[in-house]
């Protein structure tokens, strides 16, 4: 687990930011995540996601002040618009993702966690059809191939943001994620549940949103 402590001086962009209080996160990402409070990065996976295998644990530091919005970014490695993982190996196969976090306040009390309160929208799908896995030569947009991919919408991370038509987040059990290295060092609020979108494989790139009143 590698752990990160970030001093924010600027975070809250408001006339009351002298009000901000302090929080620790844990996050957990299959295979990467970049965190962001009010639209304003506090924290970022400290492995590249074309780490093969980059399952770790990140626990860091921030300032905000309540009520402020959480934007997680949070990507499973694929090595083109495929969707693909280990192209031309015996190893080709879809990817899969999930992730979960936890945030405390200065007491030690847990303010948010990762559940179906969560809304996720994901901006990159891909394979389409699940037997491109199969494809000898498998080619980005072609046949079984297809893929979808959007820019992720201005502002989608601020309190301004409309995100009443993003759907909520998809809620896995730990079978189904077999979440690996850094997992099991944090220990996880008992509500805590690992989150993505409507299917570990396809969902590539998701964007996740939560207000902590």
């Amino acid at each position: 687990m590698r752990t990160l402590t970030l001093a924010l001086t600027a975070l809250t962009l408001s006339t009351g930011s002298l009000h901000a209080e302090s929080y620790t996160a844990d996050v957990w990402a299959d295979n990467w995540f970049e965190m962001r409070v009010d639209g304003q990065q506090v924290a970022e996976d400290s492995v590249s996601i074309t780490t093969e295998r980059s399952f770790n644990a990140e626990s860091f530091a921030f300032d905000a002040e309540p009520p402020f919005v959480i934007g997680l970014v949070a990507k499973d490695f694929k090595e083109n618009d495929t969707g693909l993982e280990y192209i031309g190996t015996g190893r080709q196969q879809m990817g899969d993702g999930g992730v979960i976090l936890q945030i405390k306040d200065a007491a030690g009390d847990t303010v948010a966690i990762s559940d179906d309160g969560w809304q996720c929208l994901v901006i990159h799908t891909a394979p389409l059809d699940k037997s491109c896995e199969n494809e000898s030569n498998p080619v980005a947009g072609e046949g079984a191939c297809g893929f979808e991919a959007s820019e992720e919408p201005e502002g989608w991370d601020t309190a301004d943001f409309d995100a009443a038509d993003w759907p909520v987040a998809s809620v896995y059990s730990e079978a189904q994620v077999d979440p690996k290295d850094g997992y099991d060092q944090i220990s996880w609020d008992s509500a805590a549940q690992l989150i993505w979108g409507p299917d570990l494989e396809q969902s590539n790139t998701v964007l996740c949103r939560l207000t902590v009143e």
